[in-house]
């Protein structure tokens, strides 16, 4: 295949692009929203530290370390059943969200917990001193004093997700990475592989510059 097939798969391949930027979008908001709170769970229950409980922290340990070490391709596959039954179907760039997310959550929460412990314990003690309640110093210590490496976090936890997605085109979850199965692999067409490379990878720099630069800003600001 040369560049005029190229440009008569335009289209496909600029909706293969949107379906990477959806699965990536929709497993992204849900690591921060569910990462977030998971990852200062696992930090506060710790020994010696405002909500302080053993069997709370080991057990969401336990999930968030069970989850982390099962391959990714091998987790769409296991998921495949829970994803039917959630969405009444197992194709599409949503549907591979769903494992999408279940990956991307744990990673975060493990991002999130050390980001706070980053964070010098003394400004915790001296707020623990005044009075202040748990759920007070989480939202005006932790969080602000970890908001740059949360941004960090995410970045890292984008690009990963960019290449997980293009696993997800395996089994029919639609983005740059089922193109290039269907064309590049199945076809051993090599300029369609190649060009979908370009694709990943451009949309990986872009999104670590912009990222990076996001940190930059916000770090000055605390």
């Amino acid at each position: 295949m040369r560049m005029d097939s190229i440009l008569q798969l335009l289209p496909e391949l600029n909706a293969a692009f949107l379906e990477t930027l959806l699965m990536v979008g929709i497993s992204l908001s849900a690591a921060f929203f569910l990462g977030l709170p998971l990852g200062i769970l696992l930090y506060v229950t710790d020994r010696g530290l405002i909500l302080e409980n053993s069997w709370v922290r080991q057990g969401a340990g336990v999930v968030v370390n069970l989850i982390r070490s099962i391959p990714f391709i091998i987790l769409l596959v296991f998921l495949i059943p829970f994803t039917h039954f959630l969405l009444g179907t197992t194709i599409g760039p949503v549907a591979a969200s769903v494992a999408l997310s279940v990956a991307a959550i744990p990673f975060y929460a493990r991002i999130v917990e050390s980001a706070a412990r980053d964070i010098d314990p003394g400004v915790i003690e001296a707020a623990v001193a005044t009075g202040a309640s748990p759920w007070l110093i989480i939202r005006d210590i932790i969080l602000p004093e970890m908001t740059p490496t949360l941004i960090t976090g995410l970045t890292i936890t984008a690009v990963s997700l960019i290449s997980y997605s293009a696993m997800a085109g395996t089994i029919g979850g639609g983005g740059v990475g089922d193109l290039a199965i269907r064309y590049g692999y199945y076809r051993y067409d090599n300029v369609i592989m190649f060009t979908t490379i370009i694709l990943l990878v451009l949309l990986v720099q872009l999104i670590q510059f912009g990222g990076d630069r996001f940190a930059k800003r916000i770090s000055k600001k605390y």
